[in-house]
């Protein structure tokens, strides 16, 4: 190891990977961690993060400032990479193809991480069969507001799910406030095929737990644990295991075991702790591979679905429209036009929404919506859990958060007027005004 123009070189299997400005801090606020502390977690860890994106495109999150800096997404390789290190060609929905990373060793993993890849986000293909995923992704996205037990209940209800219909899932926390759980499947099925078994898989954990988990993809229809169908959709990618998470502490995804759940602590797991856990018990998800199931049994359930009048759910917002999908409008939207349709001269329904910060740094946001609240403490008393609308917003290279607070449950004469964000820092302000007054 021998250090040479403020960088490391490191000699990983026999490969040099040199680490630029390794002492740069990646973490502040909660743990103190530089870079190199983060590229020397991943190596620790190598065995188990390696197998969570062996032989698959991924997407590069870059955090070229920190874990609290600004994060950005690389989806094409960059030009200057090494010789060993492989690449694989997607093409989109958009019809655009690009050339991506994918990393098959811990020289691989290390190189990444150099470039401020402090997540892994792999698809949900191996670069042999771009076509096809070999994994459903059960992705468990718990609303403002909802516990962590809530949660874990779900999570064993995907489970019991799972069992019924011959599947093997793998759950990992996802290293936030939510869950993850990898099904392993033959590479038989088309993405839509896969979306439409996850859609199906959603619906049923709704029916079975109505008042814990949701499958509606419009916010304000939310409530509890949304299962999150859409990640299974093509060009969606996930946090694999092991990936660090920009959190105070360094939290990471971690992977678990089935009977882990019911007293396990998303906080437990850390770029601090996850090494010593790992060389003590291993990778939980280590076999894997070896479980791929069917989805056959799942895709009879769509079938069933949709016999009952259950059509197609909304896909994401860069999707082209799908043959049986609804319009893919909010419900709010959709009743406000169908009035207005109706009777023209009445003026449109509009939900009573202000927005109360806009930041790329989500924990700002969200340390803003908790200074609104003690600024509008009678308000804020008034709020259901469901009235707090935190939406990830992405710009053209960046992703930013923007909350909202829905008043209909305050009274009109108590509703504080929209005033300005705080934070009000909107990275697609300068772009979109720039483009009004070019229109």
């Amino acid at each position: 190891m021998a250090k040479k123009d403020d960088a490391e070189l490191l000699s990983i299997d026999g490969r040099d990977v040199r680490i630029t400005h390794p002492s740069k801090p990646y973490f502040t606020r909660g743990v103190q961690l530089t870079k190199l502390d983060l590229v020397r977690y991943y190596l620790s860890v190598a065995d188990g993060a390696i197998a969570g994106i062996r032989d698959r495109p991924i997407v590069l999150k870059r955090f070229v400032n920190g874990a609290e800096g600004d994060p950005f997404y690389q989806k094409r390789a960059p030009d200057n990479r090494p010789e060993w290190l492989r690449t694989v060609t997607l093409s989109f929905p958009s019809g655009r193809t690009a050339e991506e990373i994918v990393v098959d060793d811990a020289a691989g993993l290390a190189w990444v991480m150099n470039l401020g890849c402090i997540e892994l986000h792999p698809h949900a293909v191996r670069a042999s069969n771009l076509d096809h995923p070999d994994e459903l992704r059960v992705d468990l996205d718990p609303g403002p507001g909802v516990e962590w037990e809530d949660v874990r209940k779900v999570a064993m209800e995907a489970k019991a799910l799972l069992d019924e219909l011959g599947l093997r899932g793998w759950p990992k926390t996802s290293g936030s406030r939510g869950m993850h759980v990898n099904v392993r499947i033959e590479p038989r099925w088309t993405f839509s095929e896969v979306r439409r078994a996850a859609l199906a898989f959603s619906r049923e954990i709704e029916r079975r737990a109505p008042t814990l988990a949701t499958s509606k993809w419009w916010k304000e229809e939310r409530h509890g644990v949304f299962l999150d169908y859409n990640q299974n959709a093509k060009d969606r990618t996930t946090c694999s295991a092991y990936s660090i998470r920009p959190t105070p502490d360094a939290r990471v995804s971690a992977p678990l075991q089935w009977d882990e759940i019911p007293d396990c602590d998303p906080s437990a797991f850390t770029v601090l702790t996850m090494p010593a856990r790992f060389a003590s018990i291993g990778d939980p998800h280590a076999d894997m591979d070896s479980a791929a199931g069917s989805l056959d049994a799942l895709l009879d359930l769509a079938a069933r679905d949709e016999s009952a009048g259950l059509g197609d759910a909304p896909w994401p917002p860069h999707f082209r429209k799908m043959d049986g999908e609804a319009p893919r409008v909010a419900p709010s939207r959709a009743k406000s036009a169908a009035k207005k349709a109706a009777a023209p001269k009445k003026p449109r329904a509009k939900m009573p929404l202000i927005v109360v910060a806009n930041s790329p740094d989500k924990l700002a946001a969200l340390d803003g919506l908790e200074r609104w609240k003690l600024a509008h403490a009678d308000v804020a008393a008034l709020l259901a859990v469901d009235d707090v609308l935190v939406d990830s917003m992405r710009g053209r290279s960046s992703t930013w958060t923007r909350i909202r607070v829905n008043l209909r449950n305050v009274p009109e004469e108590l509703r504080p007027p929209q005033g300005t964000p705080d934070p009000d820092d909107d990275p697609t302000r300068e772009w979109r005004e720039a483009r009004a007054r070019a229109k």
